[in-house]
């Protein structure tokens, strides 16, 4: 694709009212500021806005629609479906942005939105204390949170949004807003489970809890010759776990010479994962049933710093590597369900694949949908559907996978979506409407406030209505 064209006299005017660093297409940096975590995204925007604070961003926002042009809003670049990124347009790049500032007597953080989980997780924990965040201490704060954002302390101490105290941000007009539950009431509801969809949030504010610095972790593999033992043991288990438990199995081959036996390296495995957001010592007691459900190939639960358990699973998931991810919000896990995960687990295309099952419900399940825009509330479990590949030649038959995998899966679900989850976008708006059912319109309504072009729509994105596009001009598609 033809790079856009903007005049030179227009980005140097840009740049004199720009504190950060512009890049363009020549550049010797490019291909690196370019770049983001999945592999499988190779674009190429016109120009690169690194911002060092909210200026810069009102600036670069001032310019994109003064200019017509497509925006990618970037934060950690760890979004799997690759929005972080655009071809021609411009990406509003806030990964310099990183700070985070800890008030442990009111027991909350200030994050700016280029930070990762893992730059929180560094200063929460000097006092104890940490706010959900993801599985990957690498994943970036605002896309996680934005989409709802499902951790290691979910049941216990809800989903990311729900700990969201305010945030700010830069409205498609240029306006710095606040949204609380104070200020912009209705706009800090969508901000909490509807994307990336109304500006670029720019800050976040979020309650801390009292964690670690240990808790107890359960990990522990056994045969894929067992999984359908492992799974109904695993559903059976979580039906009555305390809020405390928040778990999820993984299936595949999951390869490791140095976690396990020689003769199991390159066999089908099920895991189960997860912690107990107490006690270490109530923590074992609770997770020892899950370690017992047959003999394991390996077995590597404990006490863990919570750090650490953040850490967890950063290797599996380097930099550059091959992604494709689908979800689903399954209705239970009946026996026929748990057949399908076996079977579609064993004919996985890539040994660095996994069929997922969250454990949802606890804290979740206790905010209601008039509190955040969030979807997936009503449900038990949520489905993901990890394609992790390395070479471009099987990109095919890795995306045929999953989206077949998700095909056969619907007959379990509602067809509701995790948005951080999403695949490639290729849904649209059908995705969107099925996952937010009732609440969609109320999602429209904001955008046609705050965003009625669509200046934001590399996301999970709602599509404004038609009387708003025309009102407020073309729309970014």
């Amino acid at each position: 694709m033809a790079q856009q064209s903007i005049p030179t006299g227009q980005i140097e005017r840009f740049e004199t009212e720009f504190n950060g660093d512009l890049t363009r297409v020549d550049d010797a940096d490019y291909d690196d500021a370019r770049s983001v975590w999945n592999g499988m995204i190779d674009k190429r925007p016109s120009l690169i806005a690194r911002c060092r604070g909210v200026g810069d961003v009102i600036s670069a926002v001032t310019f994109a629609r003064d200019h017509d042009l497509l925006v990618a809003v970037r934060g950690g670049g760890h979004n799997v479906a690759g929005t972080a990124v655009c071809d021609d347009g411009l990406v509003i790049d806030l990964s310099e942005m990183r700070g985070v500032w800890v008030d442990p007597d009111t027991r909350t953080a200030r994050v700016q939105a280029g930070a990762t989980w893992a730059d929180v997780d560094h200063e929460t924990q000097t006092f104890g204390l940490a706010t959900p965040g993801g599985v990957v201490s690498e994943t970036g704060v605002a896309g996680l949170t934005l989409g709802g954002g499902i951790g290691h302390l979910r049941c216990k101490h809800g989903l990311t949004c729900d700990n969201l105290a305010s945030a700010n941000l830069v409205t498609a007009d240029g306006e710095y807003l606040t949204a609380s539950e104070d200020e912009n009431p209705d706009l800090f509801w969508g901000l909490r489970g509807g994307g990336g969809n109304f500006g670029v949030v720019t800050g976040f504010e979020f309650d801390l809890h009292p964690v670690g610095p240990d808790v107890a972790i359960c990990l522990v593999f056994y045969s894929g010759d067992r999984m359908d033992e492992v799974l109904k043991a695993y559903r059976d288990y979580v039906a009555d776990a305390p809020p405390e438990v928040s778990l999820l199995t993984l299936s595949g081959v999951l390869p490791d010479e140095e976690l396990f036996p020689a003769d199991a390296v390159h066999e089908s495995k099920i895991a189960i994962a997860g912690c107990y957001a107490g006690s270490v010592a109530d923590g074992e007691r609770e997770l020892a049933p899950l370690r017992e459900i047959t003999e394991p190939i390996a077995d590597f639960s404990g006490p863990m710093p919570y750090v650490e358990l953040q850490q967890l699973f950063d290797e599996d998931y380097p930099d550059g590597m091959r992604y494709y991810w689908k979800s689903l919000y399954l209705d239970g896990l009946p026996e026929s369900a748990v057949d399908r995960i076996a079977y579609w687990s064993d004919v996985a295309p890539s040994p660095l694949s996994t069929v997922d099952v969250w454990q949802l419900g606890g804290a979740i399940a206790r905010v209601g949908v008039e509190d955040s825009a969030f979807a997936g509330r009503h449900a038990p479990f949520l489905l993901g559907v990890e394609a992790n590949w390395e070479r471009p030649a099987d990109d095919d038959a890795n995306v045929e996978w999953v989206r077949d995998c998700l095909e056969d899966m619907r007959q379990f679900s509602d067809g509701s979506v995790y948005l951080n989850f999403p695949g490639f976008l290729e849904e649209g708006d059908e995705m969107m409407r099925t996952t937010f059912g009732p609440t969609y319109e109320r999602l429209v309504a904001l955008k046609d406030e705050y965003d009625p072009t669509n200046l934001f729509s590399l996301n999970q994105n709602v599509t404004p209505s038609e009387s708003a596009r025309a009102d407020g001009g073309g729309c970014h598609e």
